[in-house]
């Protein structure tokens, strides 16, 4: 394992270790801990950060977060009528930017592990007039409260990095979606150049989590995010699990040089 101090400088660890493996552990952030508490600890982070949760999101990223999401629906093309299953989407972003390209022609669920956040999302509902046109789910992205073959399209935008197996939640994916369904997912990913990945980490890790205690109070939570971003798979080696989900054409696009990218696949 990496130690602590190469971790600070923003060095990438493995994203899971044979030991971890081994015995039921996986990372949050740079710490080890049970599989079990993974989800706890994930809820207790964004139950923290709800209220300013879409605040520190712009000013984290200087608002360009909103044009990754855009990318994101450009991608996907909604059809009227589609069904879209928004997993780790509580406060709304991607479902609300589905439902105005369609006109309200279109029905979206999110689903999501932190109930805070959902309630944010409903508010932001309310706000826009999107109620009739939503459903809001606590559930767990690797197992998916939904019956096979429910859904159009499935997003996740920002999310799977915090789930304990990702591979588990692509998995679901396929399992929900009806053949010709398709999977989008929106990460943090890993910069295509190696001397401005390094200006990022440093970024990352003194501006972003002062920037957290100072806006939410909660330094600690942030410091999390930021280390999460660092221990989720490069985009190749993520676009290889998509692929052992069963999704078909499976493909991926960089955004602001691979600080984002989207990875898409078909259910055939």
């Amino acid at each position: 394992m990496t130690d602590a101090t190469e971790n600070d400088k923003g060095a990438t660890p493995p994203a899971l270790t044979a030991r971890e493996a081994a015995e039921g552990t996986t990372h949050f952030g740079y710490r080890e801990v049970p599989e079990g508490d993974k989800a706890g600890l994930v809820r207790g982070v964004f139950s923290s950060v709800a209220a300013r949760y879409d605040l520190m999101n712009d000013l984290m990223s200087g608002g360009v977060h909103r044009l990754w999401k855009d990318a994101l629906i450009d991608w996907m093309a909604p059809r009227p009528g589609m069904k879209l299953l928004d997993v780790a989407g509580g406060t709304g972003d991607i479902s609300f930017r589905f439902l105005k390209r369609l006109k309200g022609d279109g029905h979206a669920t999110v689903c999501d592990l932190t109930a805070d956040m959902l309630e944010e999302g409903r508010r932001r509902a309310d706000a826009q007039g999107f109620a009739e046109q939503l459903d809001w789910v606590v559930g767990d992205a690797m197992a998916l409260p939904f019956p096979d073959r429910s859904f159009d399209a499935f997003t996740i935008a920002f999310g799977i990095r915090n789930v304990t197996r990702p591979q588990e939640a692509l998995n679901e994916a396929y399992r929900v979606l009806k053949p010709g369904g398709r999977l989008l997912c929106l990460e943090f990913s890993q910069m295509t150049d190696a001397m401005l990945q390094k200006a990022y980490d440093a970024y990352s890790f003194s501006v972003i989590p002062a920037m957290g205690k100072a806006v939410t109070g909660d330094r600690d939570s942030y410091q999390y995010l930021v280390e999460s971003i660092r221990r989720f798979p490069d985009q190749d080696t993520f676009l290889e699990m998509v692929k052992a989900a069963g999704f078909s054409r499976a493909s991926y696009r960089n955004y602001t040089m691979g600080v984002a990218a989207i990875h898409s696949g078909w259910r055939i």
